[in-house]
Formats: structure tokens, sequence, C-alpha cells
């Protein structure tokens, strides 16, 4: 008989993710919740957290850790009216640090909410039409899709089915109504899950959707990959990618980072939902509940082999999925500054280091976002990689918008920054993330700085290498996809990743472990002077990968 892990006993137990959330939410004696509950709490969009600056701290003083929450949003495609910007500003000064944090997975997360302040801030957001539903935990996570409507006319033809998935894979439950919201039990509602049943999936689901030429989603390194096929002007379906993921484990040769396979195409929306849904009961029936280390579909499909996998969802669908139709990307950066769409709106994307919304030396941009909210002239769209869209602005509109870009220096800011700052990424980290081995995004700006001086040294300060900094294995911020991956291996040192090219569709390789920063950056310095010594044409990333076993 399989052993099965923890984390499945207690889902099978909550009572449709119940278990005793509301009575340790009423628990004033202390900041925390039980275990099990805090694995619960992953599924209605929150994570318990401390903070570890001050740990040591209060353990001399005899006092519990300082606890706190987060709470992440789920936003399909990253979209949000300015009314719902708005009260996510008053939110986050309110109840939590402040600071808005826009995630890797194009939505926002606010942290160090109170257990008390959990539930205002969840009433807050449902009085505007938000909600962090299964923003966590192991079900299907924030859809996320090709960002800028200029890529294409019919991007609001693609985008649409980001929100037609997010319900689609919803949890039945109605416990985040009752819990968070306050809302009556009803007797006679059915909540039996087709979908999940009682026990969810074996771990976290994410899906992605590309538009190209943009791969700005990074949509092979997700669960399921859905790329937009356009011809002859018109949606025609999806190639459907499955089996990407990042997260490994330090130490443990049976976890590793793996790109999403296609295995074919699809057309119409009730196939292309059917496609997406019977993968998911695929990985609910097949994926390991033993070993949460092993439980995400790339080991799933590794260990059923392709051919298999999709023989079995031929099974469930009851149509098999024709040919993959060609594809190419050309970029995954953002664009930065001005750009219009076929339908002459205009859209500005603001730089926003590692996805940090808050006011500093560089720009109010906290102050700015909230000016540009409450004219009520312009939608905000986040991007993968970190940054945020002022969107939908009418031509007519455009000079008050960018009055307040230039008033609050946000658009010099934008323009000034270089463009390996631009692309680069950094996770949360410490002090929050349990997780962290290493710093990440309060690190990553000074350690780009000393990157550009010895860019600059070697004549390269324009080009646009991919540099991403994550403080664990996890890979939130898709190191393993990144010309330069660093990736937390203790207390200031990382292993140094390279090789990723510049469109997502190769992983790069562990070069060196445990290297501090005197060490990245020495190698970093003699890797350039090569590179340009050789004087290739070729990427940085591209050269390290065709050079990478005779680099110093």
């Amino acid at each position: 008989m399989i052993q099965l892990s923890p984390s499945e006993r207690i889902k099978k137990e909550s009572s449709g993710l119940r278990g005793t959330l509301a009575e340790g939410l009423a628990d004033a004696l202390t900041g925390s919740l039980s275990e099990d509950d805090q694995i619960l709490l992953k599924h209605h969009g929150m994570y318990q957290q401390d903070d570890r600056d001050r740990r040591e701290e209060r353990a001399v003083k005899k006092l519990e850790r300082l606890y706190s929450f987060m709470i992440r949003l789920r936003i399909p495609g990253g979209y949000m009216s300015p009314g719902q910007w708005i009260a996510t500003h008053h939110c986050a000064g309110k109840h939590a640090t402040g600071i808005i944090k826009i995630t890797t997975r194009q939505t926002i997360q606010l942290h160090g909410l109170l257990k008390s302040d959990i539930k205002p801030t969840i009433r807050s957001f449902d009085a505007v039409k938000l909600d962090s539903i299964a923003a966590c935990g192991d079900v299907n996570r924030n859809v996320v899709c090709s960002a800028h409507p200029s890529v294409s006319p019919l991007h609001e033809s693609v985008f649409a089915y980001a929100s037609k998935i997010s319900e689609m894979a919803l949890p039945r439950s109605r416990a985040y109504y009752e819990i968070w919201l306050d809302q009556e039990k009803i007797a006679s509602t059915d909540e039996t899950d087709p979908l999940y049943g009682d026990t969810y999936l074996p771990r976290k689901f994410k899906i992605a959707i590309a538009i190209p030429p943009d791969n700005d989603v990074d949509v092979l390194s997700n669960d399921i990959g859905l790329i937009a096929v356009i011809e002859a002007g018109e949606l025609a379906g999806f190639n459907i990618a499955v089996g990407g993921g990042l997260s490994t484990t330090h130490g443990n040769a049976a976890t590793y980072a793996r790109l999403g396979s296609v295995i074919g195409f699809v057309s119409g929306e009730e196939r292309v939902l059917k496609t997406v849904y019977e993968i998911l009961t695929i990985q609910r029936d097949y994926g390991n509940r033993s070993d949460r280390k092993q439980a995400r579909l790339k080991y799933t499909i590794d260990k059923m082999g392709l051919e298999a996998f999709r023989i079995e969802l031929f099974k469930r669908s009851g149509f098999m999925l024709e040919e993959a139709r060609p594809w190419s990307f050309r970029q995954r950066a953002d664009h930065y500054g001005w750009e219009q769409n076929q339908s002459g709106r205009w859209f500005y994307t603001a730089f926003v280091e590692n996805g940090r919304i808050c006011d500093d030396d560089n720009q109010q941009l906290k102050s700015g976002l909230y000016a540009i909210a409450e004219t009520g002239l312009a939608a905000f769209r986040f991007t993968c990689n970190q940054n945020v869209i002022i969107a939908d602005v009418k031509a007519g509109h455009r000079a008050i918008i960018e009055e307040l870009l230039e008033r609050y220096g946000i658009a010099q800011y934008t323009r000034r920054i270089s463009p390996v700052r631009g692309n680069a990424m950094a996770c949360v980290a410490l002090p929050t993330c349990p997780l962290a081995l290493a710093e990440a995004q309060r690190y990553m700006p000074a350690f780009i700085s000393r990157v550009e001086e010895v860019l600059a040294n070697h004549g390269l300060q324009d080009e646009a290498i991919v540099i991403r900094m994550t403080g664990c294995p996890n890979g939130c911020a898709r190191p393993y996809l990144a010309e330069i991956g660093l990736i937390g291996s203790g207390e200031g040192r990382y292993n140094l990743h390279l090789g990723g090219d510049r469109l997502g569709l190769r992983l790069n390789r562990k070069f060196r472990e445990n290297l501090d920063e005197s060490e990245i950056l020495s190698l970093l310095d003699t890797l350039f002077a090569r590179y340009t010594r050789e004087n290739t044409a070729e990427t940085f990333g591209d050269y390290c990968d065709r050079s990478f076993n005779t680099l110093p």
C-alpha cells in the first residue's frame, strides 16, 4: 500500500478546505495557525510567514515568532480596473507592509498582514470583485497570459481564455466565503467536486497562455502551456505543451527543471477547455501523492512516458490532438514606454524593480499609480516579468497620464534603467519566505549595479543579458531560464547557472556551486572579457551554451 504524504490526509479530512481555520482565526492568544490549517490556508490564497530577521531577538525575549500572513490574489491574465487598484492601494497601506508586490505569475500579493487583518482585507477585495481563491495550494493557480495587447490584434480573444480556464478549474468548496466573508453555510449546496475530489491535486499546477511572437510568460515552464496559433488573421487554436516546471531541491538528483513538451494542436473553445480539464484529471489520478518532491506533472509525464500520456488524454477527452502547428518566438522582454495597439488605445509599461511597488529614491511609483487610478482613465495590467502596464488609455487622455508619469518620476526612471536591469528578476526570499537560503529581491538591485560596472568595463553596457536570482532552488523567478541564473545555496552564497537563451526555450546549466559575491563577479568579469574578445554575434547565453565545456 502506498504511504501518502501528511498533506494528503490533511486535505482529505479538511471538510472541503475548512479544517479548523475559523477557530484558529478566533484564537487571540497566538498570531499563528495550527500546522494542518497552514496547509489548508494555501488553498485560500495565503501563506503564514514570520519575520526571520527578528527570530533571534524574539527568542531571547521568549516571545513567539513575529507571525504574519501573505495574501495573493487570483487575477487571470493580470488585469485590474482603476477601482480595484485603488482598493489594493488602501489595503496595502492599512493592513499590510504598504508595499504591493507584483509576482512572476502576473498577480499581486501583500505581505505582513496580522491574523486579525485577514478578514477585513478579504472583505475589501471582495467589494471590488477580487479574491484569493486557489492562488496557492494544490490546485490550478493564477492563469497567466501574454500581457501586452499590442502583440496581436487578437489579444483580447486569446486573453479571454485565462478567465475561462481559471473559472473552470476553481474548487467547488464554499469554505472561502464562509470563513473569510461570514457567509452562511447552505446545507443544500452540493460541494461534490468532479475535478478535485476531496484530495485536490498532488501539488500546485500552473497554466500559461503565450501569443507569439512574445514569450513573456515563459510558457514552457508551466504544467500546461497554450501557444496561440493565428492563421489568416484568425485564432486557429492552440498548440498544447505539457510537463514544464522549474523547482528542484539541492542535493536531490531526482528533482530537476524541465521544459514543457509540445504534444499537439487543438481548436475550438470546447475542445481547448476539455483538453486542459482532462490533463488536470490525469495529474489528479496519476500524480505522486507520497513524495511531494516528485508530485509535479513533469514527473508524472516522465514516469508514464509522453506517448502513454497522449493516449490517456485521448481516452479521457474523446478526441486526438492534431499535429502541432508551426510557431516561433522572437522576444520575451517587456515593451517599456508607450505603445499603441491595433484599436488605437495606448499602453505604457513602467519598470518595477523585482515587482516592488513603493515610493523610494528612484520614483514615487506607488503614489503615481494611485494618482493615475484616481483619474479613472487607465486600467492596469501586470506582466510575468514583474512590471506594470498602464493600460487602455484613449488617445485624448494620453497627455494626462503622461504628465502624471513625469510628475512622479516614473517615466524618468523607466527611461534611464540599463538593459540588464530591465531584464532582471528576483523572488521575495528573505526575510519572509521560509524556504529562502539566501537574499534575492533585497540584494538584487545592488548586485545589478555591480554587474553594470563589470559590463561597462568590457563595453557591454548595452547588452540586455537576462539575470535572475532566487533565494532557494524552488525557482520562483525562473532562474533556470536565464542567461545567468543565481540560486541561493546558503547565506550570501549562490549556485551560478549559465547558458539559457533570450526566448525561454532552453534551460541553463549549473556552472559553479556555492559562490559568494566576489567570486561571482570575478567569474563574470572573466567570462565577459572572453565573450568580448571572441567578438561573437551570439547572445551571451548562446555563447555560454556553445562554449560551456571550455569556459574557465
